[in-house]
C-alpha cells in the first residue's frame, strides 16, 4: 500500500477485527467505505457503529461526531470511536462516545436487565454472576 497512513488503519481495523471476532461477535468484520453516506469502520459491535482511529493527534469530537453520525446512517442506536493506544494492542484500546449516547445505552441496559429479571430471575442471576466473574 503506497500510503502509510491509510495502510496504519487498515491494520487497525484488522486488528480490531480479529479481537472482536475472538471477544465478542465471530461475525465482526470491515466495512467498505460508503462516502457521505458511511456506516462506521466494522460491523459486529452490538447496536454501535463503530469508529477506527490510529492517529498521532487524537481529535475526540471529530471521532465522537462521525461515529454519531455513522450510526444513523447504520441504522444502530448508539456510535463509538475506538482508538489505539500507542505501541498497545487491540484489548488497550479507548472506546470513546459522548455522554448523551452512553446515557442512552446505560438506560437500554438497565432496562433490559429488569425486564430479564422480572420474567427469568435465575437466567439473570446466571447471567450476572458469569458477567461479574469475568470482571
Amino acid at each position: 500500500m503506497a500510503n502509510p497512513a491509510k495502510a496504519k488503519g487498515t491494520a487497525w481495523e484488522s486488528a480490531l477485527v480479529a479481537y472482536l471476532r475472538d471477544h465478542h461477535n465471530p461475525a465482526a468484520r470491515r466495512n467498505v467505505q460508503m462516502g457521505a453516506k458511511d456506516i462506521g469502520d466494522i460491523d459486529g459491535y452490538y447496536l454501535h457503529a463503530l469508529e477506527a482511529k490510529a492517529e498521532k493527534t487524537i481529535t475526540l469530537s471529530d471521532y465522537i461526531a462521525q461515529a454519531n453520525r455513522e450510526a444513523i446512517h447504520a441504522g444502530e442506536p448508539f456510535g463509538c470511536a475506538v482508538i489505539k493506544r500507542r505501541m498497545r494492542g487491540a484489548a488497550d484500546a479507548y472506546v470513546v462516545r459522548d455522554l448523551a449516547t452512553d446515557v442512552r445505552l446505560m438506560n437500554r441496559l438497565r432496562d433490559m436487565e429488569d425486564a430479564l429479571r422480572s420474567v427469568y430471575s435465575d437466567l439473570w442471576r446466571d447471567v450476572d454472576a458469569k458477567h461479574r466473574e469475568a470482571a
